[in-house]
């Protein structure tokens, strides 16, 4: 009962704050409610000085949450599905080479940049942090977030050929940010005799082309399942199951489930699919329902996220090196960019400034939060908590607000 009561507040929770910021405030979703709940949060917290009634309710929900298993074993999967049933395969498989090389060779590039930095700025404001453990804060704050991402580039008037690669980007990244994270974990918990190279890059590999390979399968299958019928509730429930079943059999096999599903939804909502095995009426049914679904996950997902600086240990030092870190992680991000840009720039025809826009609009989310509540005490888990919520919050709130004027600045300048 517990878990309905908790369900319940959060949907109630979600309607408030996204009632008041579409009547009131007007700023995107993904935006609006992270703001508002930190307000919230905040207010509650200063109400507690004369009753706290309020602030333990929320701690309990809070405690009661393990957001880690919430998102990434749960609603990542609808999420991503959901994002990838509404990218366009044919225009993402013009740009496949850059996207491929942004979500892998980036992502590598941006984990190790951001460890070293991390590194040296913990050192030099007397933090002794093993350098693995700032390497593991690499791999997790590396991926950008899908769930923020295509909410707000929507909004920003991000060019079409430039709003591709960053949404197919970021559905990629991380599914390869998450596998290359659990790399990294393991390493860091293993003793450096049971450690393997041969073993790491295993591992890797097959998270990451065995998610591929059963996601190709699952969207294959659902296309052949779809195509033999014409009824708009079964087929609808035919993609639910996909997800849901697909979610439990990549974590039966130690597959990358977020890239299973990006990838079996790219399949299920491409064109061949949508003209061969769905009416019109059946697409409009299974938009409408994954467009529902993922509105109503995201809108809970980002007031968990204004409620999670209740598990948070406000230490000063902690607050600084967070501070600290937010232009490292960017100009990492910058770097990380530059080969990959150069190289397909020419071939395909980049907008001016492609690597400055998908820096600033390379958000962080929820995901880099799941992952550092994953970290163990040992592996300095509240201070790296600390340090990727400020992040995150820079993330959504500053750069999610201003990517709209940069990219409006930047047309006007090449006008």
């Amino acid at each position: 009962m517990d878990y309905f009561i908790i369900t319940s507040i959060l949907v109630f929770l979600s309607a408030l704050f996204g009632f008041i910021n579409v009547r009131f405030i007007k700023l995107p979703n993904t935006i609006g409610l992270t703001l508002i709940t930190i307000l919230f949060t905040v207010g509650v917290f200063a109400l507690s000085y004369i009753d706290d009634t309020l602030l333990s309710a929320e701690r309990f929900i809070i405690s009661k949450i393990d957001f880690k298993v919430v998102l990434l074993d749960i609603m990542l999967s609808f999420l991503l599905f959901a994002g990838a049933l509404h990218t366009d395969l044919q225009k993402l498989k013009q740009q496949r080479w850059p996207v491929l090389v942004f979500a892998t060779f980036g992502v590598l590039v941006s984990t190790f940049l951001i460890g070293i930095g991390t590194y040296y700025v913990l050192m030099l404001i007397g933090l002794d942090v093993k350098f693995i453990y700032c390497l593991l804060f690499g791999a997790l704050i590396s991926p950008t977030d899908p769930i923020a991402v295509l909410g707000i580039l929507k909004k920003a008037g991000a060019p079409k050929k430039l709003e591709i690669k960053i949404v197919g980007e970021s559905l990629f990244n991380d599914g390869v940010g998450v596998v290359i994270f659990l790399t990294i974990f393991g390493l860091a918990n293993s003793s450096e005799s049971a450690f393997s190279v041969n073993a790491v890059l295993e591992l890797f590999a097959v998270e990451v082309f065995g998610g591929l390979l059963l996601g190709a399968f699952l969207g294959w299958l659902t296309y052949q399942l779809l195509k033999r019928i014409d009824d708009y509730n079964i087929e609808v429930i035919i993609t639910l199951a996909t997800v849901m079943t697909g979610t439990i059999i990549a974590t039966h096999l130690h597959v990358s489930a977020p890239l299973a599903m990006v990838v079996a939804g790219l399949i299920v909502g491409g064109n061949k699919t949508r003209e061969e095995a769905m009416s019109k009426l059946t697409q409009d049914y299974v938009d409408k329902f994954w467009e529902l679904l993922d509105i109503l996950l995201n809108t809970i997902l980002f007031v968990l996220i204004g409620m999670e600086i209740l598990v948070l240990d406000l230490e000063t030092e902690y607050i600084l090196a967070g501070l600290l870190i937010i232009p490292v992680a960017l100009v990492c991000r910058y770097l990380s960019l530059l080969i990959p840009v150069n190289i397909f720039k020419k071939r395909l025809d980049f907008v001016p400034n492609t690597t400055l826009i998908m820096t600033w609009g390379g958000l962080r989310g929820a995901i880099s939060i799941a992952l550092a509540l994953g970290l163990t005490d040992s592996m300095e888990r509240d201070l790296f908590l600390v340090i990727t919520y400020i992040i995150v919050i820079f993330s959504i709130l500053v750069q999610g607000l201003s990517v709209g004027k940069l990219i409006s600045k930047l047309q006007l300048k090449k006008e």
